[in-house]
């Protein structure tokens, strides 16, 4: 080799050989000592981080916060449910709630004037309901009603009824 041997271990390196495995050395030594400040330098980021999340709290404390958190995470879950229980029902029940309207007055005996008598409409969103028909005369006031079923009625229905009808199925 070069001339200088030393003995190491159970055999001779040259000084050549050594030299590469001490370069070698220092890198990795160089390398390592890097890794170490970055882990330091993110470790004393977490470090804030833990800080800034407890301040003012204990352990204790903070365990007591994050149970009331999932307490109130399960009490919100359940309100939901009931919520949505209650909005279907007032859906299923507002189907069956008169939600179209129409009405027709009218004189029924033209000396009258006024237009005291009307035929009232109430539907629901199925067209199902009734007709009111109010008429006033002279001699008293006869009041009777009309069921309505799809949109149409069984009995044969007067002018102003079924205009008043026709208003109802119109109304959104």
């Amino acid at each position: 080799m070069n001339g200088i041997e030393y003995t190491w271990l159970a055999g001779t390196i040259g000084l050549n050989a050594m030299f590469y495995i001490l370069l070698g050395m220092a890198v990795l030594i160089l390398l390592l000592l890097i890794l170490t400040i970055v882990s330091m330098v993110n470790v004393a980021k977490l470090k804030k981080r833990i800080l800034l999340f407890t301040q003012g709290n204990d352990a204790k404390s903070l365990e007591q916060d994050i149970i009331g958190i999932i307490e109130d995470n399960k009490f919100l879950k359940v309100n939901v449910e009931n919520n949505r229980k209650t909005i279907r029902e007032l859906t299923k029940n507002q189907e069956k709630a008169f939600q179209k309207m129409g009405l027709v007055k009218y004189d029924a005996f033209q000396q009258m004037g006024g237009q005291l008598s009307f035929s009232l409409c109430l539907l629901d969103e199925n067209n199902n309901g009734f007709i009111i028909n109010s008429v006033h005369s002279t001699e008293g006031c006869y009041s009777y009603t009309k069921e309505i079923r799809a949109g149409e009625s069984a009995l044969d229905l007067g002018k102003e009824e079924e205009e008043a009808l026709e208003i109802a199925l119109k109304w959104k």
